[in-house]
């Protein structure tokens, strides 16, 4: 299988989220797309499937196959324009576990059309407040994730996490984010996920399915700007639509290849 590396949310290399993007042609062993994911060991390695319409699309981390991945599925539009399997003005449509999802290009940049995931305010669970060392102003749970929303850019950029203690969170994950008034955006957010064998995402696309609601609410508005605070970082365009949520980035490809014979 044709492989590549690709970096999302960003329009330079060695910045934004990479994401390993495997293009097959026919039905592979779940245990072979794990190992490969593995053997990869980016915070996402996603395999297109190709020759049906809509494009088939599941995403791994290191350890397990997960429902839903921004940044991979932005990195898999991404290779298939790159290399004509779509034409240049064609929207994509993938069959996941999260339903239909599509993409279409907008000049340089990628707008994906994602489910919307609402947070619903809640207690913060056990460990939460401890593990993050910071103390929320509000915390929500949406079908995934807790979102947890702090004081100031400086208090979200300084938290270092005790991540064995937050792997013992009953969660996918746990987006922290605040209100920025600098630099072009409107808010700016983390993503922890070891519980997944991730323990800082560098930029999250399908946490934006709820950081866009939830902005929509606190603002009364609809489209943001967006930054993921993480070393590597990556700026998104976001649009809260109701039930669904669009979410924008740009990609690079940085490594082009293919699988060995032992594969075939």
């Amino acid at each position: 299988m044709n492989i590549y590396t690709v970096d999302a949310f960003s329009s330079a290399p060695f910045q934004g989220n990479p994401a390993a993007v495997c293009i097959v042609r026919d039905e592979i062993d779940l245990g072979l797309m794990q190992r490969i994911a593995f053997e990869m060991n980016l915070s996402e390695t996603a395999f297109v499937r190709v020759g049906e319409q809509p494009f088939g699309l599941r995403w791994f981390t290191p350890r397990v196959e997960v429902d839903l991945c921004g940044h991979a599925t932005l990195a898999s539009a991404h290779v298939l324009w790159e290399t004509r399997l779509v034409g240049q003005e064609d929207k994509i449509e993938f069959s996941t576990r999260s339903g239909i999802l599509s993409a279409r290009k907008h000049g340089p940049w990628v707008e994906m059309d994602f489910p919307t995931e609402a947070p619903v305010e809640s207690p913060a669970p056990p460990f939460l407040s401890d593990a993050l060392g910071v103390r929320p102003l509000w915390v929500g749970r949406t079908r995934f994730d807790y979102l947890v929303e702090v004081g100031s850019e400086e208090v979200l950029r300084g938290i270092t996490p005790d991540f064995s203690l937050l792997a013992k969170v009953e969660c996918r994950g746990v987006i922290v984010t605040c209100g920025v008034q600098s630099g072009g955006y409107d808010f700016a957010s983390r993503f922890f996920a070891p519980a997944v064998g991730i323990n800082e995402d560098p930029v999250t696309g399908s946490a934006h399915c709820s950081l866009a609601p939830f902005w929509s609410g606190r603002t009364g508005r609809n489209s943001f700007t967006a930054r993921q605070a993480s070393e590597r970082g990556g700026t998104l365009k976001v649009r809260a639509a109701g039930e669904r949520t669009f979410i924008a980035g740009q990609a690079v490809t940085v490594v082009r290849g293919e699988t060995a014979p032992l594969f075939d």
